[in-house]
């Protein structure tokens, strides 16, 4: 596992670096498939639940992914991540998609993050990090922004 995760860290580490053609909005000329996350977020007393399901509408299938999930406030220093999800930096996790088929819904990633202190609210921005070697020319499906207040309650996207 955690051989797996350093992997996970490295190699999103270096496409963000380099500029590699395994992001899902480079045009590689391979393949096309256009992903797409939707679920829910609240945010109660400093705990942030977050549930996002990757959705693949094609037109080819995609053997992994990458979702990269933005805090605009820091995380706290001790996180219990499912198989899967990395930390990256002090507001940031990614995890992988698994694979998905083309026009196919993916398995459900649950999140119970703590965040540093009680903020009244948080920026949570979604984005595709890595989209294995397809290209995806949608990008308005898979880049969600969604203010969460500390209410409890649940904020769709």
């Amino acid at each position: 596992m955690r051989v797996w995760v350093r992997g996970l860290v490295a190699g999103a580490v270096a496409l963000g670096v380099v500029g590699g053609g395994g992001f899902a909005g480079a045009d590689t000329g391979g393949p096309e498939a256009d992903l797409a996350y939707h679920g829910a977020v609240s945010l109660d007393h400093g705990r942030l639940d977050l549930r996002v399901t990757p959705r693949n509408h094609g037109p080819s299938a995609v053997a992994d992914a990458t979702v990269r999930l933005t805090l605009s406030a820091p995380l706290a220093a001790r996180q219990q991540l499912p198989h899967g999800c990395a930390r990256l930096g002090a507001r940031v996790v990614v995890c992988r998609t698994g694979a998905l088929a083309a026009d196919g819904v993916g398995d459900q990633i649950g999140l119970r993050l703590r965040l540093r202190g009680t903020p009244s609210e948080a920026l949570l921005e979604i984005d595709t990090v890595w989209g294995g070697d397809v290209v995806d020319r949608n990008r308005d499906n898979d880049q969600q922004r969604v203010l969460v207040l500390d209410t409890g309650d649940a904020y769709y996207f």
